[in-house]
């Protein structure tokens, strides 16, 4: 690797803090590559190719929304044999040109102008309805009459029709597009942006329409699975880098440990997006189930390789923010567990070492919501009216507020020991974690509240936890929850450094993540279950 391969790798370091928010910028390197990948295919416009792929000049000017529209409508509308590269050139780069606000009217004005036609629904289904069933008494003789039945078959088939909106055609012609895929996923993640600001239902549908295509178009058979080495080009090596979201790697020392020796990186690839992974997964070579991802990171030097039992998965991310919600970490993790027992049968384990993003923000509302309602039930023990107590919830047990109590100091204060947790936690100093006797006060409730989230905190009967969410219904079971496991800033503040294990048994992925999906079921560990087993003998005993 040259120095020049080193200089871009450093460079990837430098990334901005919100990567979502630079993939959606009107001049970002995706449309900028796109934009330079399109003008590379004519000579006519060299000049201009030379001076984007150089960053010499920013565009031109900005095309006109009415410009981009009219575009926009002929991808649509033209016939399918006048539709060329040329064509679709033409809206990519225009819609590239656009601000992000002028993107927002375009994509609102595809959502819902370019929806289906519902008069022409309705009056199909008007006249499938007046139709009676194949077979019926008012068919003479009960014998299927052929011209009757193609009566169905055509309404059916124009309804079927019917009920695809205007807008699939966009889609499907960009998908034919050398860098339309590409596209696709970005046009997706400005719709995505959008809908952070309100539910727009026509775009809601938009999105919700495009991320099916966008499933089938990346489906398993269409990836390829690829291990990233060292040896593997510098454009590459700086993707991993700048995408790497749950462990920033902070120098290139780090990028080749993490691809070294006891080490593996494997991503999915689609033809259509050349040279960047769509998805990558990390994997650290074990001997046991590690606790702490400071033993993941810094592990020097890794043990043999031939003497590991365990596949740990500490860090899965994908590069696209167009690709939100559509599981492709689900097929690349059963894909790498198929590849590591083939290539190493040593290793029985499949593990995770997974941080819990939600925990904090969860515990903190809960202390906060409870404080109140426990200065509320100190107003109101003199009133009559205490109907607004209803929800009050001690969460911590009695020897818990008594350690916490005594363990505060001048750190904290309050007047029970919801209080004074909520102020602990709170502070971004975490100045808890300086204290022997408040790790200490602290680690009881905390496991065993981190316990309960993960287990019983659904949403809609599905774990709150987004990263739990996403293991459990690919099939593993919760196994172990670790103290002290990231002590980083990120870890601290999203879980007061409290990370868990996951683990993947091939032989039950199936079962537990179909109990999962239908059931809300959660498998885990006795480890983890004890922790709330009095909880749950209590709710068993309610339930008789």
């Amino acid at each position: 690797m040259n120095k020049r391969a080193l200089a871009i790798l450093m460079r990837a370091r430098m990334r901005p803090n919100h990567l979502s928010n630079f993939a959606l910028s009107p001049i970002s390197n995706e449309l900028s590559q796109i934009l330079s990948n399109s003008h590379g295919n004519r000579s006519s416009e060299n000049g201009e190719h030379h001076a984007m792929e150089h960053g010499k000049e920013k565009l031109n000017h900005q095309r006109s929304f009415e410009v981009v529209r009219e575009s926009m409508h002929s991808v649509i509308s033209m016939n399918k044999t006048e539709v060329g590269d040329s064509v679709l050139n033409e809206f990519l780069e225009g819609y590239c040109s656009l601000s992000f606000e002028n993107r927002r009217k375009l994509l609102l004005a595809l959502a819902k102008e370019y929806d289906l036609n519902r008069a022409q629904v309705r009056e199909l289904i008007k006249q499938y309805l007046g139709l009676q069933p194949p077979g019926s008494e008012a068919q003479s003789g009960g014998v299927e009459d052929e011209g009757f039945l193609s009566t169905f078959y055509r309404i059916e088939r124009n309804l079927r029709h019917s009920l695809k909106p205007v807008y699939e055609t966009l889609f499907e012609r960009l998908n034919t597009h050398p860098e339309g895929l590409k596209f696709l996923t970005i046009i997706r993640a400005d719709i995505l942006s959008i809908l952070t600001e309100g539910n727009i239902a026509s775009l809601r549908a938009l999105d919700s329409y495009l991320k099916e295509k966008l499933t089938t178009w990346l489906s398993p058979a269409a990836l390829e699975l690829h291990q990233i080495t060292w040896d593997d080009p510098a454009s590459l090596l700086e993707k991993i880098v700048f995408y790497e979201a749950v462990h920033p790697i902070s120098n290139l020392i780090d990028l080749k440990r993490r691809l070294g020796v006891g080490r593996r990186c494997f991503g999915y690839f689609h033809s259509a997006i050349p040279r960047e992974p769509l998805i990558f997964i990390e994997v650290a070579l074990l001997k046991n189930i590690a606790e702490t991802i400071q033993e993941v990171l810094w592990d020097n030097p890794p043990i043999a390789e031939s003497e590991a039992t365990c596949a740990l998965f500490y860090s899965i991310s994908s590069t696209q923010p167009g690709l939100a919600g559509i599981n492709l970490g689900k097929f690349l993790i059963k894909r790498v567990i198929t590849l590591v027992k083939i290539d190493m049968p040593h290793i029985s384990v499949f593990a995770t070492l997974s941080p819990i993003p939600g925990f904090m923000q969860w515990l903190l509302s809960k202390l906060a919501s409870q404080s109140k309602l426990a200065k509320a039930e100190d107003i109101s023990r003199s009133s009559a009216d205490r109907s607004r107590l209803t929800f009050y919830e001690n969460i911590l047990e009695p020897e818990e507020e008594r350690a916490l109590i005594d363990s505060s100091g001048d750190l904290a204060s309050g007047k029970s020991g919801m209080e004074i947790m909520l102020n602990l936690l709170t502070p971004t100093t975490h100045e808890w974690t300086n204290s022997d006797k408040l790790l200490s006060a602290l680690k009881p409730p905390l496991m065993r509240l981190c316990a309960r989230y993960l287990l019983q905190e659904k949403k809609r009967g599905k774990a709150l936890d987004s990263v739990a969410n996403f293991h459990l219904q690919n099939g593993a079971m919760v196994q172990r929850i670790n103290w002290m496991a990231d002590q980083s800033e990120k870890g601290l503040k999203q879980s007061a450094g409290i990370m868990v294990n996951y683990v993947y048994r091939p032989e039950n992925i199936e079962e537990y993540a179909q109990s999962y999906f239908s059931k809300g079921h959660i498998h885990s560990s006795y480890d983890v279950k004890r922790y709330i087993q009095p909880a749950l003998e209590n709710e068993s005993k309610d339930s008789l």
